[in-house]
């Protein structure tokens, strides 16, 4: 495993709750085994989605607004 930073810890944290919404949607007595392609892509896109947008979130918060 890799060292991640105290923004990418915190960016996965702020991921989980919409991984928690698809794998609701798929339902949580599913074993990752029994999972088709398209539900773990599903699941893919939506971490990495979420993990993304809360790095964005983050950037813009220390970098404020570009003042041009």
């Amino acid at each position: 495993m890799v060292d991640l930073s105290e923004q990418e810890q915190a960016a996965m944290r702020a991921a989980m709750r919409n991984l928690g919404e698809a794998m609701a949607e798929i339902g949580w007595n599913t074993r990752l085994c029994d999972l088709t392609e398209a539900q773990v892509l599903t699941l893919i896109e939506v971490a990495v989605g979420a993990f993304q947008d809360a790095m964005r979130a983050m950037a813009r918060q220390e970098i404020g607004e570009i003042p041009f």
